[in-house]
């Protein structure tokens, strides 16, 4: 059976584990940048970020998963409002994401959605998904995946996502990845009971 519970503070080291699966390792990437003189490892980093009270993403943010006792996976969303406008990223990686995003104030932004392989085919992804559309309240949902997450982007399709807007990324390093960003959006979510 699936339980879904609010993250608490004590989550943050999980969580940092499942927004790197959900990223491909993308996150990993962007913490290993920032970790210089504050982490000894970007996963540190990425931990100390999801502990913060203060940073958008972290763990007040996020829905854990649980299957029998044990974490499944997770869901982050939280509303994006004016602030976004004025972003500039600090990266070129993350300029195309920053573009997707900043169309989007007044929407609910599902920033990662993430399930252990081991834990995965069990419906888990659909109901944090659905979860997050309810903790929307009725505002527009929107989220971003990668052009290649077929399996996601069909899990997105069913629950009503339509495709907005896409973004060529930025390798990361030299023979990196060529792909696009794909920008979804729910315009109309259904509202109801969240965690």
């Amino acid at each position: 059976m699936v339980t879904l519970r609010p993250a608490e503070r004590r989550d943050a080291a999980e969580l940092a584990v499942i927004v790197d699966l959900s990223s491909h390792s993308f996150a990993t990437w962007l913490w290993h940048e920032a970790a210089a003189g504050e982490a000894d490892t970007p996963m540190e980093f990425g931990r100390n970020w999801m502990a913060s009270d203060a940073q958008p993403g972290g763990w007040r943010d996020a829905v854990i998963a649980e299957v029998d006792g044990a974490a499944a996976g997770a869901s982050i969303g939280y509303a994006l409002d004016a602030a976004l406008l004025s972003v500039v990223p600090d990266h070129a990686a993350l300029a195309p994401l920053v573009e997707l995003q900043k169309p989007l104030a007044g929407h609910w932004f599902i920033d990662s959605i993430g399930v252990y392989r081991r834990s995965r085919r069990k419906g888990i992804a659909r109901q944090l998904v659905q979860n997050e559309v309810r903790r929307a309240g009725g505002k527009p949902v929107s989220l971003i995946t990668e052009d290649y997450n077929h399996a996601a982007r069909a899990l997105y399709r069913t629950l009503g996502f339509s495709e907005r807007a896409r973004r060529a990324a930025v390798p990361l390093h030299p023979g990196g990845r060529k792909h696009e960003w794909v920008l979804l959006t729910l315009e109309h979510p259904a509202i109801g009971r969240n965690v």
